[in-house]
Order: C-alpha cells, then structure tokens, then sequence
C-alpha cells in the first residue's frame, strides 16, 4: 500500500504502450477492431462499448460500472484490477490525504470478509500464493492482485464486497494513521522529496495538486472517521470504477463474475462531485527555498502544461526524451560530463487537470545553485531558439519503443498502465500514445518549448543543505 504521484520522472512516464506501437502497422484500425464485435454483450446486461489495441470495453448496465478486458492466454494467471476515479484531486482543506488513508483502510475487512472469519484478502491471497497491494495518486485510486486464473472468482467476491460493504472503524483508522504518518516522517527525510512538495504547492494556488497526495500532518492525525466514512461513500461506487482484467480470462466466464459479485450495487445515490476548479494564469516567476541538512543541493524548474490526454504531451514527452534520456542526452553533456551535476533529468506528471513539467538537477559538491540553473535554463533555450534534429527525433524514438515494451512485461504491468490512463482521463491513451509519439516532429518540439517554457511561468525550486542543529553543550 503506497501513495503515488509527487516527483514521477518520464522514466514512469516512458512506460506507455510500446508493444502496441511495434505491432501498430500490422494492427487493424481501431474502426475495424470494433467492427469486429458484435452489436450488443454477449453477457445479458452488459452493453459492448469499443475495443482498441487488444482491449475490450464492456459497461454493466445497472450502474454503470466500466470493464475493460485484456486476454492473454500465455500463462493461466490473471491481474485484476480495480481503478477508482478518486485521488488527492478531489480532496479538500481538512481532509489532505484522505483518499491515502481510506486505501489503507480498505484491507481491514469488510462485511463478508474479515479476519475473524479467516477469509480476508491477506487470508485468501496468502495461501494461493497471490501478489496483491495497492496505491493512490493524484486522480486515481486503484486496488490489483495477481493470481492464477482459477482463485479469480475468489478475488472478485472480496474486492465487491468492500466496494460497499467495508469496515470503517476507529480503532483501525488510529492503527493505519500512525502508519501513514511513518510514510509521511520517511518522505520528509528525503530532502528531494521535500522540495518537489514544495514547488508543488508553489506551482499551483487553485487546483488541489497544491496538496500532496499523502496530505499534511495535521489532517493526517486527526480527520475525523466520519469523515473518510463520507469520502468512501461519495467516490466508492460502481459508476466510480473501471474494472481491468488482464490475463488468461475468456470473456463470457468473467463477465458473468463481474455481474455476480457487482451487479447487485446500484449506481450512486448523488452524481459524483465534478472538479471545476481552474487555475488561473500565472502573473510570474515563483521561487521557493528548502533549507535543511544534507549532503548535495539540488533544483528543480518547472513549468504547467496541459493535461494528460492533450496533444502536446507527445512532443513533451520527446523534448524530455531529448534532454534526460541517457548519456548523449542534452542535460547529460551540459551538466554531468561538465562536473555541474551528479544527475538531470526532466518529466512530465502527467494529471486529469493541468500538468506539472520539472526539470531537475542534483549538484556536485563546490557547485552553486546559480550555476546549475543557469546550465538548466541554457538548454531549454537552446531548443526553444534552434530546435532539435531529425536525428535527435528519430534515437529517442527508438528508445521509447524499447522502454516501452520492456515496461509492459507481464499482465499486472499492463493493467498498472491501464490504470494510469484511466486516471488522467482516458484509457485508449494506453494505445494511441504511442502512435502520437511516432508522429512528432523536430518542429513540434520546438514549438512546445516555446509555448509552455517561459520564465515567467516557472516555479524555481532550490534546496540548499544547512549543517544540523547540534545540542547545546554537545
């Protein structure tokens, strides 16, 4: 159980969907793929929405509940996983990090599955030799196990049952409090992570992103049960949810689990809370300082650009490629070989609202902030003036594919994709991304960093290492 989101690099963000780019050109086209399905379910109650890239779309039509189904018949193990459109985005002042800790709290058991009845999650995917957990980012919550085909059923039964049905006691939120607190102490002693924390909620003044998605302390210690008991019964419901089972699964069987086990849950009482918050243009450079001990300073730039499913994020994801993707990368050969950096990279976390871009650099000892940053900003103005080559395009795109396909290795890294898709706003990304990335070109780059990497739109982070405080009389 982890919480997800603040500081992903675009090596997280690389990840996504190469194998189905390598297959792209013998692939049929998303209009033939569907085409090929029938009009209507092959399971009575459900209604067949699309299929794309190998992937199936089906909807449950009491309430709404989104399936997206991926066989793989490679193996007899399955990865199921359950998205919830919820994270630290729909959270409000008082309540940071609810959404972390209602995911903790979701394996205390619930009504027909619990410990004293020997039949938990834990339980169950202990003795079938299971790997389960989950995870909360800024747009998403999501809940997965890997098992072999034949415990699927099983694992169906207990993630329904706690869609509605969980336990939410006292006794169990100050037990998980005093563990997301842990994570939290954790977090604040990586320095690197304190100041992604901080030019984050520099970065943005309206949009929930300003809070991390762990939450802040004193929410953390005392949201009241009450509290999360509402949150779990705004966002925990089946038209809140998007099932992905990836695996060695036929699709009539599991779609009758499906209806067995969540068919008997109504949609939400009360539309699920839309977030139609904006935030607004930003008037200026933003500049923030961490002063703590440490070793090495570091610095972060970074930049809004727009949400996940824009059109831009493929030429962003190339110019990132370009300045941070190996040792003949841009940022590399200016800061690195130059001995101004230990490491610099840049990336995109990509959001269901406006993104945040950073790029980034850990200083060598002797090296000062100004210098960094002045190394930083020079590259992205030498693409912003004289753009990239063809060349350039063309290795990085070779690299995303490689990367790509190695990160889709196995059924519950394809649904952990899926997933992150879902999250920003839109599945078929997992398949068409990497069709945009093939089609950028070295004039697109330039225009991206152009338009969004402008100096009086940046959020300028330093961290600067302070000796610690020493005991008086030590």
């Amino acid at each position: 159980m982890c919480e997800q989101g603040i500081g992903k690099s675009c090596a997280y963000w690389a990840g996504v969907a190469a194998l189905w780019a390598v297959t792209a050109a013998q692939a049929a086209p998303p209009a033939a793929a569907a085409a090929a399905k029938p009009a209507e379910s092959m399971v009575a109650g459900f209604s067949y929405i699309k299929s794309l890239g190998g992937i199936d779309e089906y909807r449950l039509d009491s309430n709404g509940l989104t399936v997206l189904l991926v066989p793989d018949h490679s193996a007899p193990v399955v990865t199921f996983e359950v998205t919830y459109e919820v994270g630290s985005r729909n959270e409000v002042t008082g309540a940071t990090g609810a959404t972390h800790i209602l995911e903790h709290m979701m394996f205390k058991g619930s009504d027909a599955f619990n410990d004293p009845k020997g039949n938990s999650i834990k339980q169950l995917l202990e003795h079938v030799g299971g790997q389960f957990n989950a995870s909360t980012s800024f747009d998403r919550t999501n809940y997965f196990a890997t098992i072999g085909r034949e415990s699927l059923e099983s694992y169906i039964a207990i993630e329904a049952d706690r869609m509605r049905h969980l336990w939410l006691h006292e006794s169990d939120r100050q037990a998980e409090m005093t563990v997301v607190r842990n994570e939290y102490e954790r977090g604040k002693n990586d320095p690197e992570n304190v100041l992604l924390e901080e030019v984050n909620a520099a970065a943005y003044v309206a949009l929930p992103y300003h809070h991390p998605t762990i939450g802040w302390k004193s929410d953390i210690e005392h949201v009241p049960i009450a509290k999360l008991r509402e949150f779990y019964d705004t966002f925990y419901w089946p038209n809140n949810a998007t099932l992905t089972v990836v695996g060695d699964i036929d699709t009539e069987p599991v779609l009758g689990l499906i209806k067995k086990y969540y068919g008997v849950y109504s949609r939400s009482p009360a539309p699920i809370p839309a977030i139609y918050t904006e935030e607004p243009a930003q008037s200026g450079e933003r500049r923030v300082m961490v002063k703590r001990p440490g070793e090495l300073g570091s610095i972060i730039v970074a930049h809004k650009v727009p949400n996940g499913r824009d059109a831009d994020q493929a030429p962003i994801e190339m110019l990132d490629a370009i300045l941070s993707s190996g040792k003949n990368a841009r940022l590399y050969r200016a800061l690195v070989d130059q001995g101004l950096a230990l490491s610099a990279g840049a990336g995109t976390n990509l959001h269901h609202d406006l993104s945040l871009h950073t790029v980034f650099a850990a200083l060598t000892p002797g090296t000062t902030h100004e210098q960094v940053e002045k190394a930083l900003l020079a590259e992205i103005n030498k693409i912003k003036t004289g753009g990239v080559t063809a060349a350039e395009v063309a290795s990085v795109k070779q690299q995303y594919i490689a990367e790509d396909a190695y990160k889709r290795d196995g059924t519950a890294a394809i649904a952990s994709e899926i997933s992150e898709w879902i999250g920003v706003g839109d599945w078929t990304l997992y398949v068409t991304f990497p069709q945009k990335v093939q089609q950028v070109t070295p004039a697109d780059v330039q225009r991206v960093a152009k338009q969004y990497f402008g100096a009086e739109q940046s959020t300028t982070g330093w961290f600067v290492p302070v000796a610690p405080k020493t005991e008086k009389g030590s």
